[in-house]
């Protein structure tokens, strides 16, 4: 493979790459997760050209190791994505994302009469797969939603 086929995104020396994101989901999982407020240098590509996919997204972090935690969290929206952790430009570790069982402080519950609203606690969901489909209760009102429907406030 030539040069020009081979980077599309400039390499970074310290920092994660999340990879193999579903194309479309990454500027979701930017503003979601609060990515740019690290105020970092970040690197993003969509719709780049994938094997598996067909098309993705990745982000490009520097430094900034994101915890085992903060990528289980991603996985709700890119369940096959990789989380590499890059020193001197070499991956010193992949995280394996599984579902977390809960997230908390991530979105607002979209229950416009749940207590998390008017008082001042963290949002806080557990997570389930039911059916193929992930599915977040909320631990203040116990309504139940689809991811979708918890991150279209953002």
């Amino acid at each position: 493979m030539s040069d020009k086929n081979q980077l599309q995104v400039e390499a970074i020396r310290h920092g994660s790459v999340i990879d193999h994101i579903p194309a479309g989901q990454g500027i979701k999982i930017l503003k979601l997760f609060q990515l740019v407020e690290t105020q970092e240098r970040i690197t993003v590509g969509f719709n780049l050209k994938s094997g598996a996919l067909g098309k993705k997204d990745l982000i490009k972090i520097e430094n900034t190791r994101l915890t085992e935690q903060q990528a289980n969290q991603l996985a709700l929206f890119a369940p096959k994505a990789t989380v590499n952790i890059i020193e001197d430009f070499n991956v010193v570790k992949k995280h394996q994302l599984a579902l977390p069982e809960f997230i908390a402080g991530v979105f607002h519950c979209p229950n416009s009469n749940c207590i998390s609203h008017n008082e001042p606690v963290e949002s806080y969901f557990r997570v389930r797969e039911v059916k193929g489909a992930v599915r977040m209760k909320c631990k203040y009102c116990e309504k139940s939603f689809t991811q979708d429907i918890v991150s279209e406030r953002y």
